[in-house]
């Protein structure tokens, strides 16, 4: 499984375009989630970049779906495949974003959480997510700053084992020649921001 995650450094509608681009290709090469992850983006904005990157996705007669990170409220509005939520205390569950899809007569979401602890993940799999990406594996940059070490191969290895059968995608450093460790390691994929090439 392959998850393509969006910069986050969007900001005005010249944007939108651009992330309606980068779904059409990633929808193209086979990625099988997309997080449209866009913090800075309004929320009107950030539903018209849902509603056009859909439609990119769609135009490829692709199977990628479509999460929509944090913001449930968007994701149902624009009818997205589904939401990615963080592992924070008292952030929205799996089973409450489902909640929100049905209500709304929508079929059932794919929910990822983002976690970084054995705990989190642990807490996300009896919270009913589909699958959580966990890292930084490797490290994490921020603007091409390093800004946090790497948690390693051995917490993912342990963390997976934990898991069983949620599917736990790695992220965080990786690159396609540290990918197969990950594997090797027991995930079930990898997610990046800049991996495939967005």
């Amino acid at each position: 499984m392959r998850c393509a995650i969006t910069s986050g450094t969007a900001r005005t509608s010249r944007d939108v375009g651009a992330l309606a681009t980068l779904a059409q290709e990633w929808a193209s090469i086979g990625i099988d989630l997309v997080q449209l992850r866009e913090p800075l983006l309004p929320a009107g904005l950030l539903y018209e970049a849902a509603r056009e990157m859909l439609a990119a996705i769609a135009a490829q007669g692709a199977a990628t779906k479509l999460l929509i990170n944090s913001r449930a409220d968007v994701a149902v509005a624009a009818g997205a495949h589904g939401v990615h939520l963080t592992s924070r205390p008292g952030e929205l569950t799996a089973q409450q974003v489902r909640e929100l899809y049905v209500a709304a007569g929508l079929a059932g979401p794919n929910v990822g959480v983002s976690c970084h602890t054995l705990e989190e993940v642990t807490r996300a799999k009896e919270q009913g997510s589909d699958f959580v990406l966990f890292g930084p594996v490797f490290e994490k940059r921020v603007r091409g700053q390093l800004v946090h070490e790497g948690v390693g191969l051995d917490l993912l290895r342990e963390v997976c084992i934990a898991a069983d059968a949620l599917p736990v995608l790695a992220l965080g450093g990786i690159t396609s020649g540290n990918a197969p460790q990950c594997f090797a390691a027991g995930a079930s994929g990898i997610a990046g921001i800049r991996l495939f090439g967005g």
